[in-house]
């Protein structure tokens, strides 16, 4: 695809997660997908999707900013803020760097979030947020916490009881 139309990708996604429209941002990814960030780790294919319809479904006062993004004809980036209420009560200015890989249709096939997750579980989780950044087992707890209730709401949107 051209870098204009990959770009366009990436204004429709961070248009939909404005939106708290997590199918349309699904709709974003290519099948078999991979996305990394340091609170869920890797992702791969349907969980992609997943993870944003839960988090745009739970959303109560989000609000993302593109501040700026660029694409080539395989690649592109963006810089992007999030301020919303994190389910602690808790407010959170999440500042975060993405990079993309696209597959030959435009769509995403490979999105890595970086931001600085002390930051972010300070705000998040007030003091105790900062041992959960800085101890491993305590972050790797937390991570599978996350993927826990991606799994618990992968079974509830499906109705699977397994």
């Amino acid at each position: 695809m051209s870098a204009e139309a990959n770009r366009e990708t990436i204004e429709r996604l961070y248009a939909a997660f404005g939106q708290c429209n997590g199918a349309a941002m699904t709709a974003c990814y290519a099948p078999g997908a991979h996305f990394r960030d340091p609170a869920f780790g890797d992702l791969e294919g349907e969980d992609v999707g997943a993870m944003w319809r839960m988090l745009t479904g739970r959303a109560k006062d989000l609000e993302i900013e593109l501040r700026e993004h660029e694409a080539e004809e395989e690649t592109g980036s963006a810089h992007w803020i999030a301020r919303y209420t994190f389910s602690t009560g808790r407010p959170v200015l999440n500042d975060i760097r993405a990079s993309f890989r696209f597959d030959p249709e435009g769509r995403i096939a490979d999105h890595v979030d970086e931001f600085d997750f002390r930051r972010w579980a300070s705000q998040a989780l007030g003091p105790s947020g900062h041992l959960v950044a800085l101890l491993p087992p305590l972050r790797a707890k937390a991570r599978a916490k996350a993927l826990d209730q991606l799994s618990t709401y992968k079974r509830e949107e499906t109705g699977s009881s397994v």
